[in-house]
């Protein structure tokens, strides 16, 4: 696998802005600076309107890219109240002020947060959580959901099967309680499709559909923020 060729380095159905990782990187690299940019994506309404969510991506870059470092952090508002949640990831590579993982501070990793869906009752939201190590082939998917009743989130990823990426689709339409991931081998033509629990619990689902819920608004202050 090629990262950077593609518009998505796992030619996700939700991309994360990697060509302005791309630009922002070699921008630095010409300079020979260490910079910090900063990037907002979308807002995702959720259905019922109260909420929206979007995250904003931080790159610290060095002139080699092995040497940068992106973390990322996702945000709930509530448009009624104003009321605003920063929601972290547990997975390896996440900027988690709650543990205590070396891995995140690796330099070169990579961990970039996208809100991709709300469920249809607008109470849960699901964001892909793409993570690895710049300049290398390593890149998977975790699932982050968020319970908004419960304030609680949950860090998912395949388990049981083999696979070297996986690729987060959405909800599973035949139990929406779930997440649907397509997880294989670079080079094999056929991923398996795995319905993904809250607890990790992996069944294969090859007849389901994902399903994705909420409105995208790309307001003027989304994208690249200097």
């Amino acid at each position: 696998m090629q990262i950077g060729v593609q518009v998505d380095p796992l030619n996700s159905p939700h991309p994360v802005p990697w060509s302005w990782v791309l630009a922002t990187q070699a921008e630095v690299s010409r300079n020979g600076h260490v910079r910090v940019r900063y990037y907002r994506s979308h807002s995702l309404i959720s259905p019922d309107g109260q909420y929206a969510t979007y995250s904003r991506i931080k790159i610290k870059g060095q002139s080699e890219p092995h040497r940068s470092r992106i973390t990322s952090v996702m945000f709930v508002e509530n448009l009624q109240t104003g009321a605003l949640r920063t929601i972290t990831a547990s997975s390896p590579f996440a900027d988690n002020p709650l543990a205590s993982c070396e891995e995140a501070h690796l330099p070169g990793a990579f961990s970039i947060v996208l809100p991709i869906s709300w469920s249809n009752s607008s109470d849960r939201v699901l964001a892909r959580q793409f993570e690895g190590r710049l300049g290398t082939s390593d890149a998977s998917d975790y699932a982050l959901v968020w319970d908004c009743q419960q304030n609680c989130s949950s860090t998912i990823a395949p388990e049981g099967i083999n696979y070297n990426y996986a690729i987060l689709l959405g909800w599973s339409k035949n139990n929406p309680e779930q997440v649907l991931f397509r997880a294989g081998e670079f080079g094999e033509e056929n991923w398996s499709m795995g319905r993904v629990a809250l607890n990790g619990k992996t069944t294969l689902a090859a007849e389901d559909k994902p399903m994705v819920f909420g409105q995208v608004v790309n307001h003027v202050w989304a994208g690249p923020q200097g």
